[in-house]
C-alpha cells in the first residue's frame, strides 16, 4: 500500500474518535492549543452517540482556556441521546484528505479497527495506550503503515515526564548500574466505576494491568532497555454497579531479560476522599560495582498541596501533579497547557507533519522513500513509542490476558 497524493506540511486537520475521559482531560485541550500554534487546522469528534459530544462542547472549563474555539462534533450536537451510530468514525476518516491526523480514544479492545481504517484511509494515527491487544495486530500495523510512509504514534505520556527522560539517561550512562528487581503501581480511584467505565471495562475486554500497569511497563522498558521475556498477572474479580463483572484489582510480576523482577499493583479503587486521586509510582533497585542503585519516582505526590474551601476538585485537600497537565495563565487569550501530557501529544502531532514535510516537492516513489526515512529515524531515537519501537508492549498485554483467565500462570514471552 503506497500513497502519492500531496500531504499537508503545515497544519493538520485531526478527527478524535471517542469522546470520554481522555479527551475532555488531555488530548483536546492539547489539540485546541496546537490549533492555536497553527499546527492543527479543523478538529472533528466522533463518537457513539451525542451526550459525551455536548458535554465536551458545554464543559466551562474548556471554555474558559480556549474561548472561540470549537469542534465539529460527530453526530450533531442536537441528535437524540439515544440514537447510536456505531459506523460514523469511517465516514469521519473518509471525509479528511489523506495525510491528516485520526486521534484513537476509545476502549482498548475497540483500537484495531479504528487504526487499520485510518491507515486504510492514507491517515496517520496517535493512539491512547495501549495500541492493542495483541501483538499480530501491532506487527501488521507497523507493516501497513510503513509500506504507505505514515505515522503511528502511541500515547505513552510517561515517556515525556522529565524525570523518565533524566532517568533513561542516566541509566545508559551506567550511572544506576543493572536494574534487578522493583516495583510498580498504579492505583485510580474508585469513581471510575460509576463512569463509563462499567459499560467497557469488563473481564472479556480488558483489566487494570493491561489497561494502566502498561505504562510502567512500557517506562521500565524506555528507561532501561531491558525487554520482557515472561508475565504473570492474578486478578480480583468483582462487580460494577451495573452489575458487570470485572478485574477490578491486579497484581502482575513481569520478569526482564536479565533476569529482573518487576511486581505491578493497578486497580480501580483509590479513595474519592483520598488526597492523590490515585495513587502511583515506580521503584527500580539496581546493582552496580560492589554497590546499589536506586531510581524511585513518587508520580502521585509532587509536592504540591492545596486546600480548598469548596469541593469542586472532588475534596477539599489535594495533592496536585503540576508536572502531568495543568491549565495555566500564558501571554494569550485563555489558558494554555502545560506538562508531559501536552509535550507528549504536541511530539506526536510534530512528528506526523515532520513526516508529511520529508516529502513536500516530491511524488510518487521518491515521497514515499522520504517519509519512510523519517519514520525510521523516528523509531530508531525511540523516544516516541511507535509499533516498530514499543510493540514488546503488545506482547506484555497478550500474554497478561492469557495469564489472568488462568490465575496468574506465568505466560513466556517468545522474543
Amino acid at each position: 500500500m503506497s500513497d502519492s497524493r500531496s500531504f499537508p506540511s503545515d497544519k493538520l486537520d485531526v478527527v478524535i474518535v471517542g469522546g470520554g475521559m481522555i479527551t475532555h482531560d488531555q488530548l483536546l485541550p492539547s489539540l485546541y492549543h496546537l490549533q492555536r500554534l497553527d499546527r492543527v487546522g479543523a478538529i472533528a469528534i466522533c463518537a457513539l452517540n451525542s451526550p459525551p459530544l455536548r458535554e465536551l462542547a458545554e464543559a466551562p472549563r474548556l471554555s474558559q482556556a480556549f474561548p472561540g474555539q470549537g469542534f465539529q462534533s460527530l453526530p450533531p450536537l442536537d441528535e437524540p441521546p439515544e440514537r447510536i451510530f456505531p459506523d460514523l468514525f469511517r465516514d469521519a476518516i473518509a471525509a479528511l484528505p489523506p495525510g491528516n491526523l485520526v486521534v484513537v480514544a476509545v476502549p482498548d479492545h475497540l483500537h484495531e479497527p479504528v487504526i487499520r481504517t485510518a491507515l486504510e484511509r492514507g491517515q496517520h494515527v496517535l493512539s491512547v495506550k495501549p495500541l492493542v491487544l495483541q501483538h499480530a495486530q501491532a506487527v501488521e500495523i507497523e507493516r501497513m503503515a510503513h509500506a504507505a510512509g505514515l505515522f503511528v504514534g502511541v500515547e505513552y505520556h510517561k515517556r515525556f515526564d522529565r524525570r523518565a527522560l533524566d532517568a533513561r539517561g542516566l541509566y545508559r550512562e551506567g550511572r544506576f548500574g543493572e536494574f534487578r528487581c522493583g516495583e510498580g503501581k498504579l492505583v485510580e480511584p474508585y469513581y471510575y466505576r460509576h463512569s463509563n467505565f462499567q459499560n467497557w471495562f469488563t473481564k472479556e475486554n480488558t483489566d487494570p494491568f493491561t489497561y494502566i500497569g502498561c505504562h510502567y511497563v512500557d517506562l521500565v522498558y524506555f528507561i532501561t532497555g531491558l525487554r520482557p521475556v515472561e508475565v504473570s498477572v492474578r486478578g480480583v474479580e468483582g462487580n460494577f454497579p451495573n452489575g458487570k463483572a470485572a478485574y477490578l484489582w491486579s497484581l502482575g510480576r513481569v520478569v526482564w531479560e536479565n533476569g529482573a523482577i518487576l511486581s505491578l499493583l493497578n486497580g480501580l479503587g483509590y479513595p474519592d476522599e483520598g488526597a492523590g486521586t490515585n495513587d502511583q509510582g515506580l521503584c527500580l533497585f539496581c546493582e552496580g560495582d560492589n554497590c546499589g542503585g536506586m531510581i524511585r519516582h513518587d508520580d502521585q505526590f509532587r509536592g504540591v498541596s492545596h486546600a480548598y474551601v469548596d469541593r469542586r476538585a472532588g475534596a477539599v485537600f489535594r495533592f496536585v501533579s503540576p508536572d502531568y497537565f495543568r491549565l495555566v495563565a500564558w501571554e494569550g487569550e485563555g489558558l494554555k497547557p502545560v506538562g508531559y501530557g501536552y509535550d507528549s501529544v504536541e511530539a506526536n502531532v510534530l512528528a506526523a507533519l515532520r513526516v508529511n514535510a520529508a516529502s513536500a516537492g516530491s511524488d510518487g516513489e521518491g515521497a514515499l522513500v522520504k517519509r519512510r526515512e523519517v519514520l525510521d529515524d523516528i523509531n530508531r531515537r525511540g523516544i516516541i513509542a511507535t509499533p516498530a519501537n514499543s510493540s514488546i508492549n503488545e506482547l506484555v498485554t497478550e500474554a497478561a490476558r492469557l495469564s489472568i483467565t488462568q490465575q496468574g500462570r506465568p505466560i513466556a514471552i517468545a522474543s
